[in-house]
């Protein structure tokens, strides 16, 4: 798709960062590599050049004065009662396309939520969503990647003590080759996408009809514990 089909529609790209994070404190700023970790979500967006607005929805004056540095805007900031630890990301997103809405004057056919948590995402995984969004006219279209060794059928359950298989449906059993299981794919965390009504009006990111979009493990590093930090960091180092 060319950036002039990209014009026919008006986008908007939202990367929710609070304040609050308690897994890594101040996680959405942290560094890596000596780079704030949510400029690499910010370039990513910017250099992707299919958002008519890309912004950050943030409670929290610093991580808004870095990501207006690296040329996010923040045309609002996010009130309190959607930056606690039990407000689900759906909530503030929605919120966010509303209040942008209003102050841009404006309706959007698509939204991107670009969570900043996936710093190895690029501008052309940003590009190739927005083709199968248009082109499978999903209410969705999700980042995945593809489990391996961590595949549900080798998960398992402590029963005072006793190693019991976590998936009923489809026991392990004496044990199991990851060539022979069925391809199992998870949310990477690094794109949601959506038409505008899947969000405003069903209050969905998924939809009715939501297509997946593999990225490879290297591109799916996600941040929630400092040994994601350090992987991280390696998985940069080679990419830069």
């Amino acid at each position: 798709m060319s950036e002039k089909i990209w014009n026919d529609y008006n986008i908007l790209g939202v990367t929710l960062a609070r304040g609050g994070s308690k897994g890594i404190p101040r996680k959405n700023i942290k560094k890596i590599l000596g780079k704030p970790l949510i400029g690499y979500t910010i370039e990513a967006a910017l250099q992707s050049k299919i958002f008519n607005h890309y912004i950050v929805s943030t409670d929290d004056k610093e991580i808004a004065e870095i990501s207006k540095n690296f040329g996010a805007k923040i045309p609002f900031m996010r009130p309190d009662y959607l930056a606690g630890d039990e407000v689900w990301s759906r909530d503030a997103l929605k919120h966010a396309v509303l209040e942008c809405e209003k102050i841009y004057d404006t309706k959007y056919d698509f939204i991107f939520e670009l969570p900043c948590v996936a710093p190895a995402r690029t501008s052309k995984h940003i590009q190739e969503v927005l083709n199968r969004l248009v082109d499978t006219s999903a209410d969705s279209v999700i980042s995945l990647t593809q489990m391996q060794d961590k595949h549900p059928v080798r998960m398992k359950r402590l029963v005072n003590g006793e190693i019991r298989d976590f998936c009923k449906e489809f026991p392990e059993g004496e044990g199991s080759r990851r060539q022979e299981l069925e391809p199992c794919y998870i949310r990477n965390g690094a794109i949601y996408s959506m038409k505008r009504d899947t969000i405003v009006k069903n209050f969905s990111r998924n939809g009715n009809k939501s297509i997946g979009y593999i990225m490879n493990d290297l591109s799916s590093v996600n941040i929630d514990t400092p040994v994601d930090l350090l992987l991280a960091e390696s998985i940069l180092k080679r990419k830069i």
